[in-house]
């Protein structure tokens, strides 16, 4: 009798070993602007210099190359679910749409250029860039990269990702998705990035093992929205920075500003502040008469 008990709770502790290891599954896709900008066999020849920013700065926006889906592990339930990441090219162009009409709002951004993917090479670097130069007329260029993981298990997992100034580190549960989004804003001619912004998100999945491939898709594209979101939100607080860091320091970014121009000075936050004073000052009146 003592036998058949051991040998039950031998088979009952392999049983829970294998089904625990059955149901761990982590994938997910990426594109990096390290990989993009700074290849292996170029890195050492980046040299970057001064920028010098010709006002109103004529912007392109655009993802840099995918790296392709990777994952580990596999659904007890559902088997290998295969990656399908919300992140179409359409979407794409719909993020980078958003972005456009954001920065719209600046006086000293002039022209704005959305770049489909197809135009950017894996490994490109600065040659690629001075190539959407001269097909686009930009300047200037703020590159898209993503990270999104997908964690389908019931234990604690987590995941740390590698940026341009370090690594974020992210945990997730059973059916959660994990989405960074970062955008870094480079002066083409100089070589010389001028400020980034990060933005992430993470969606609590509650999917069935009948739907969790389309669950776990719904699930990437909110994610890419929620990060866009805080990117964005980011992105304005930067730029405030880098402006700010251009008045401060003239001699490290040099800006040319056209005979008779006059957008994205003091003047002009002098009069939006006046205009904004005026208006609520208009609506408490109407409100007291």
């Amino acid at each position: 009798m003592k036998t058949t008990s051991k040998i039950y709770y031998c088979f009952a502790a392999v049983m829970l070993l294998v089904l625990t290891a059955c149901s761990s599954q982590q994938q997910g896709k990426k594109s990096s602007v390290v990989d993009y900008l700074y290849p292996k066999e170029s890195a050492k020849t980046v040299e970057p210099s001064i920028p010098y920013l010709k006002l109103p700065i004529k912007l392109g926006i655009a993802f840099v190359p995918d790296q392709g889906t990777r994952g580990s592990g596999s659904n007890f339930w559902a088997g290998t679910t295969a990656f399908s990441s919300g992140l179409t090219e359409t979407k794409k162009m719909q993020i980078l749409k958003t972005m456009s009409e954001h920065f719209k709002k600046y006086t000293f951004i002039g022209e704005i250029q959305e770049i489909p993917s197809n135009y950017l090479t894996p490994g490109g670097s600065f040659a690629n860039l001075e190539q959407i130069k001269t097909m686009y007329g930009v300047d200037v260029i703020a590159l898209v990269s993503f990270d999104q993981v997908q964690f389908t298990d019931s234990s604690f997992l987590s995941v740390s990702y590698w940026t341009l100034i370090g690594a974020y580190v992210v945990s997730g549960e059973k059916n959660d998705t994990n989405t960074l989004m970062d955008t870094a804003v480079y002066d083409i001619s100089s070589k010389k990035m001028l400020f980034r912004a990060p933005g992430t998100s993470l969606v609590k999945g509650r999917a069935t093992p009948i739907n969790l491939s389309e669950e776990l898709r719904s699930d990437s594209v909110k994610g890419f929205d929620l990060a866009t979101v805080k990117m964005i939100e980011n992105l304005d607080e930067q730029l405030a920075a880098f402006r700010e860091k251009a008045k401060q320091n003239p001699t490290d970014i040099k800006i040319e500003k056209p005979a008779g121009y006059s957008g994205g000075g003091s003047i002009d936050l002098i009069l939006f502040a006046g205009l904004l004073l005026v208006s609520v000052y208009k609506g408490k009146s109407k409100q007291t008469a």
